[in-house]
This record gives structure tokens, sequence and C-alpha cells, in this order.
């Protein structure tokens, strides 16, 4: 996809229009085609724009509507209501941003989105201080509130839309740096073990035979003076607490790790999301998002 084809701008209301050329190669195209392949809109923003949020050169179109070279397509994305996440203003580490992405280093102890019962400031609150009044809080990837590292968050919905899309789609690499207590019996390798929830109402999860694939690299980096292992993980899926459990199954839990492996008093475990690579929603092209 070449990165001069789509643009977003803003209308009177907030409102999100993407807009694209159509190419000599597509001329004849049905729009609905260039909408789900050129544009790569979800099928959530299909329906949302499906009855009057289409135009070509100003005209509103349906979808069964043929376009031809050098015709500019229009699409208008209803404004979303914010959550209503109240901004609080606290340092925030930006590693990346551009019209579409805003990535952050999270903190550790520091949980991504408000939830029920929680009274810490999050992440979605000092970005809604940095972003400013009406921004809607998007984060494509999450992190456990005593992991840090790179978060990536859509500025808008057609980015949140994609991002998604490539990130379940494993489009996305993830790496991981870890203390484990001890070492793993082998210094490298793959762990293809699926995880479930430990029971119906637990917030553990453990190796089950019943479970959904999950799928980590890893490899020890160096043995520290104490014996505990500083590891580099590549996560292959992404399911909740997928290294903490991985690691756990092959006898080597994070150290300080409560929930998997033995409670230090007054420490917390390491786990860090150093580094993610992942193609940017418009140009496809690879980008590179390190917090070190």
């Amino acid at each position: 996809m070449r990165s001069d084809r789509i643009r977003l701008t803003h209308g009177n209301e907030g409102e999100e229009i993407i807009s694209l050329t159509v190419l000599p190669s597509e001329d004849g195209a049905l729009i609905k085609d260039l909408l789900r392949g050129a544009m790569r809109l979800s099928s959530t923003l299909l329906k949302k724009v499906k009855h009057g949020g289409v135009s070509v050169c100003g005209t509103a179109v349906t979808m069964r509507r043929l376009v031809h070279s050098g015709d500019v397509i229009e699409v208008t994305l209803p404004r979303e209501e914010s959550e209503g996440i109240p901004p609080i203003f606290i340092p925030l580490r930006v590693l990346y941003e551009d019209d579409y992405i805003l990535a952050v280093d999270k903190p550790t102890g520091m949980p991504v989105h408000p939830s029920r019962g929680n009274s810490l400031p999050t992440l979605a609150n000092a970005v809604m201080a940095y972003m400013g009044e009406g921004f809607v809080f998007r984060a494509v990837n999450r992190l456990d509130r005593d992991t840090s590292g790179v978060v990536i968050i859509a500025k808008n919905q057609y980015a949140a839309g994609i991002l998604s899309t490539d990130m379940k789609g494993g489009k996305f690499e993830k790496y991981y740096e870890a203390i484990l207590s001890v070492p793993p019996r082998e210094p490298c390798g793959i762990i293809d073990a699926p995880i479930e929830r430990e029971g119906e109402d637990s917030m553990k999860r453990a190796v089950r035979a019943d479970g959904k694939r999950a799928v980590t690299e890893y490899r020890v980096r160096e043995i520290l003076p104490d014996g505990r292992a500083v590891c580099d993980i590549r996560l292959h899926t992404g399911r909740t607490h997928q290294i903490r459990v991985h690691m756990a199954h092959v006898g080597a839990p994070l150290y300080a790790d409560f929930l998997y492996g033995e409670r230090v008093e007054g420490e917390c475990y390491t786990l860090r999301a150093c580094r993610i690579c992942l193609p940017h929603p418009t140009t496809g092209e690879m980008i590179e998002i390190k917090a070190v």
C-alpha cells in the first residue's frame, strides 16, 4: 500500500474522514472491494458507513458503485463518544507518535485501564491528559499492572481496526525481558502448551489440554551471581499471563511472581515488554518501537 494514497482528516463535528484515490489498475472496481482491500476497513467500520457514510468525488454512493481511475473515495466515520476517563497529569514517556499511533512506556505498578475496585491512576488517565479532551483511549495491546514496557495506542478508530486485525493475525512481533527465579533446564527453546483458566472464577491460568494454543520462545541471556536468570522472550501468541504460566510450567517461574512462583516480601516480578515490531496501519511498512 502506498503511503500517499490514504489521508485522514476531521470534520466539523469531530468525525474522521478517510480518503483514497483510485489507481488506474483499480478502474471499474466495486467500491466495497476497495474499502475492504486497499482501505482495509474492518467489518465493524463497514457497518457504520454502509448507509450514507461513503462518497465519491463529493457525492454519496452505495457500496455497489463502480469507481474509476482518479476518483477520490471518502469514508466518514461518525464521532465516537469518549469513555469519560478523567485526565490525570502523570509523566508519560512517549516512544513513538504519528497521526495514527501513540506508543508509550508503561511503568511497573500502573494498570492500563480503569477497572472496578481499582483506585490507582492508570495509563489511560495519563494518556487522556496528554491527548486532550474528547480523546477515545484504545490500547491495542494490554500489559498486566506489574509488567512494564511498550503499549501501543490507536489514535483513531480507523487505525484501531487495522492494528487490532494485524495483532490478532500474528503480524506483531513482541519481545520481552524477564528475570527468572532459576534458569530453565534448557537454555533456549519453544514452549508450545495450551493455556486456560485454572477454574471458572479464578484469575489464575494453567497449562491445560482444553486450553487455547500458546507459544513462547525463550533464550537465557545471563545467569546472575545469586542463581537467577535474565531471559529474552518472544511471544508468538498472546494469552493472558502467558509468559508467567509457561516459564512456571518448565520449572523456571519469574522471580517474585506471587501467583505462579514464590512471593518475595517487598519485591515484584520483573517482566518488561522491551520491543514491538508492527506494520504501520497505512503504509504497511514494519516499524520497530523499543523501550530500553
